[in-house]
């Protein structure tokens, strides 16, 4: 007789579910192949935007659009990941996200799409967001065990990551042939993926009493642990000030930069984020083998490597060596951004876990879309070269800050 599937893992476990296990490979199969889907849609959209403007601030608009639901909504969600079903909430998320691709897409091949459809559809993909985020940043520690968070959360890194090597070429190919909407259908059908493997996973095990009381607190439990926990605090100052000048290059300015400024082809635009994929694969791959006394500096190598590629993607006037900036970039972004969120799980309660991952979810998506207008506002305004250099240099000088004042108190505690 075959045994059952043990539950979902908690602190309290005496042994760590053995890594990896069949929920956990279920799981990342099924968002192995949506999030393929999700990079193919990301690149085509990304070039459907900036076919319809050549206006960054208008490109901001659409990121802010789904940034300000994040922004307002993301702590209740980490409130309900805490309280509710992680996978009935994300299910919910998939099936609104189905609907948003299968509409945008018809409107594209329709040739009807227009930027107030964007930031509207940003709008209310938002709000799937900010329920979706914490619930999935919280799923999979439970699906592990604590002894295994780091492990868990690198793969899943790897994953995100690794399908970036693969969508945008793939969408590249098929938006230069085919036409984008393919793109958007596409990533509609491998949804179904990670909807089928939620499915399968079993319920999270029900912790002690103390635990299943806590979980019925408010959303004010996961700012109080990351006040409390110096390196959690660090760790989130570090992903904000990256956030605020570093994403909004990566994510916001990447297409109007590849399509004006170095006047690519959409193909070459989704090698560029296919080498963007790549360094931030490499990053993620290399973080599980990151000793723990090893990690300050690590961070402080990190740092250095974001400023001096950055610097460099300012002054790139030819593809090759805009992607390799973009390797190097991606690399030293993935690094940091892989130890933060390890630190902040490793340390997070489990019952008020979906909290502190709304909080860390805010410091990227909450953050973004207002750094984001204010960076596209300052390329219409000054151009997309000063704009670069200006994030490399206040990035330089704000990291050093971050890292000076608070990392000499938390290093000791990041090595343990």
């Amino acid at each position: 007789m075959q045994e059952k599937e043990p539950a979902l893992a908690t602190e309290d476990s005496k042994e760590s579910i053995p890594f990896p296990n069949g929920a956990f490979t279920r799981y990342i199969i099924g968002e192995a192949i949506s999030m393929t889907g999700t990079w193919m849609q990301a690149m085509a959209h990304s070039w459907v935007v900036v076919g319809l403007t050549t206006s960054a601030v208008m490109v901001g608009w659409v990121n802010l659009a789904g940034g300000l639901p994040v922004l307002a909504l993301s702590m209740i969600g980490g409130l309900y990941a805490d309280r509710y079903d992680k996978r009935a909430i994300l299910q919910i998320c998939q099936v609104v996200q189905i609907f948003f691709s299968l509409l945008l897409g018809y409107l594209v091949a329709q040739g009807d799409i227009q930027i107030w459809h964007i930031i509207l559809a940003s709008f209310l993909l938002g709000i799937s967001g900010a329920f979706e985020m914490p619930a999935a940043s919280a799923l999979v520690p439970e699906l592990v065990g604590r002894a295994n968070v780091a492990k868990a959360i690198a793969f899943d890194r790897a994953v995100f990551h690794g399908t970036r090597l693969i969508g945008p070429a793939m969408a590249g190919f098929i938006v230069g042939h085919y036409g984008a909407s393919f793109a958007y259908y596409i990533n509609a059908l491998s949804f179904l993926a990670l909807m089928i493997a939620l499915l399968t996973l079993p319920k999270r095990a029900k912790g002690t009493v103390a635990q299943e009381e806590k979980r019925k607190h408010g959303i004010g439990e996961g700012f109080r642990h990351v006040f409390k926990d110096r390196p959690s605090f660090a760790m989130i100052l570090l992903m904000s000030t990256n956030t605020v000048f570093v994403f909004p290059v990566m994510v916001i300015l990447l297409p109007l930069y590849a399509k004006y400024t170095l006047q690519l082809e959409p193909q070459q635009l989704g090698w560029l984020m296919l080498s963007s994929g790549l360094g931030s694969l490499t990053g993620s791959i290399a973080v599980p083998f990151v000793k723990h006394k090893w990690r300050p500096n690590l961070i402080i190598l990190a740092v250095t490597l974001i400023c001096v590629a950055l610097l460099s993607l300012s002054m790139a006037d030819v593809f090759l060596w805009a992607a390799a900036s973009l390797v190097c970039l991606a690399l030293g972004v993935s690094t940091l951004i892989g130890i933060s969120n390890i630190v902040i799980q490793e340390r997070a309660p489990e019952e008020i876990r979906g909290r502190v991952s709304a909080v860390a979810s805010l410091s990227f998506f909450g953050l973004l879309p207002f750094a984001g207008m204010v960076t596209s506002v300052l390329a219409d305004v000054w151009g997309m070269r000063p704009t670069l250099l200006t994030s490399a240099c206040a990035y330089a000088l704000i990291g050093i800050g971050v890292l000076s004042w608070i990392g000499k108190a938390a290093s000791h505690e990041l090595e343990k």
